[in-house]
């Protein structure tokens, strides 16, 4: 009786397993495949600031830069940037994905040897909320614009925590 009572027990808990692991096996039918990559390769962070420049005196659309097949823009108003579009040369608007950190993820432009009494207070963000805007290029490359909190319009709203590559 005994050896019964732990067969069936073994069994029950066999078919529960794997009943409980069939979503795992089957894909939902009703989902379209997604056009971008599951995995992204690599980030690769750009000072968003920096590629703006002194356009961000200028209301409307400026371009920040070309990356193959891909044009980012950015939409400024009142001297604050108000959101960021990437359009593919082929396929059109691109989703963007916002981002905040408070780690400096773009340093600035280096050329050559900088010294630390040249480098101006003024231009450093210490303990700043930075915020970046992503899309995911052709080759599974995660590009990103970081900009500093205080020159985004609706600040950190829609934002989703940073964690970078390791």
């Amino acid at each position: 009786m005994l050896r019964k009572h732990r067969s069936l027990t073994v069994c029950v808990t066999v078919l529960g397993l794997t009943l409980a692991s069939v979503p795992a096996w089957t894909a939902p039918k009703d989902k379209a495949p997604q056009d971008k990559p599951a995995h992204v390769k690599q980030h690769k962070n750009m000072n968003g600031k920096d590629l703006l420049g002194d356009k961000i005196k200028q209301n409307g659309n400026h371009k920040l830069q070309d990356h193959g097949k891909f044009a980012a823009s950015v939409d400024v108003s009142g001297g604050k940037i108000s959101g960021v579009k990437v359009k593919h040369a082929e396929k059109g608007d691109v989703p963007v994905t916002k981002y905040k950190t408070t780690k400096k993820m773009a340093a600035g432009p280096t050329s050559g040897i900088m010294f630390a009494s040249l480098h101006l207070a003024q231009d450093t963000y210490i303990g700043t909320t930075w915020i970046g805007y992503a899309y995911i290029d052709d080759y599974g490359d995660e590009i990103i614009y970081w900009f500093p909190y205080d020159m985004i319009l609706d600040g950190d709203t829609g934002a989703i925590e940073y964690y970078p590559a390791e």
